[in-house]
């Protein structure tokens, strides 16, 4: 995690220079482009939609550094991610139950894209894939309370 914040970190500072140097560049380009025109209304001399974008990513991106400092104070140390000289099982391998075959995924799947078929297509086919999805949720959770792998 402590990686993560100074990674965040760099990416402001980055962020904020970019910004900075976007700003400069369009104030001495478009200030050449206005001397150079005939006087044809007010023009501004700064380009702002790249300059908001610049400074809101630089803002985001401190915004992350913070919480992810935040969240790695109140851990109360590293975790294993950080740490040089850890195994691969000093992290949790515990990671759940999974169903390796189950075909109720991918009728999950295939009911998913007839919703969103259907939203292109026409309103019927998209009832149909929720009603699919619904038949295909219930029979993946209950899936094991019954039958040869009951538990």
């Amino acid at each position: 995690m402590r990686a993560n914040v100074i990674l965040f970190r760099i990416l402001t500072v980055f962020f904020l220079v970019a910004g900075i140097g976007y700003t400069v560049w369009s104030l001495i380009f478009n200030s050449q482009q206005l001397a150079t025109q005939s006087i044809t209304g007010p023009g501004t001399p700064i380009e702002w939609v790249g300059t908001v974008a610049l400074a809101l990513c630089a803002v985001l991106s401190a915004f992350i550094a913070f919480y992810l400092s935040r969240v790695h104070r109140a851990q109360g140390g590293d975790l294993p991610e950080d740490s040089v000289n850890a195994n691969i099982d000093d992290g949790d391998p515990e990671l759940g139950f999974f169903s390796p075959w189950s075909w109720w995924p991918i009728i999950l799947a295939a009911s998913a894209a007839l919703v969103f078929l259907g939203l292109a297509v026409g309103f019927w086919v998209s009832i149909i894939g929720v009603c699919v999805a619904l038949i295909a949720l219930v029979g993946w959770t209950y899936e094991y309370y019954r039958g040869l792998f009951a538990r």
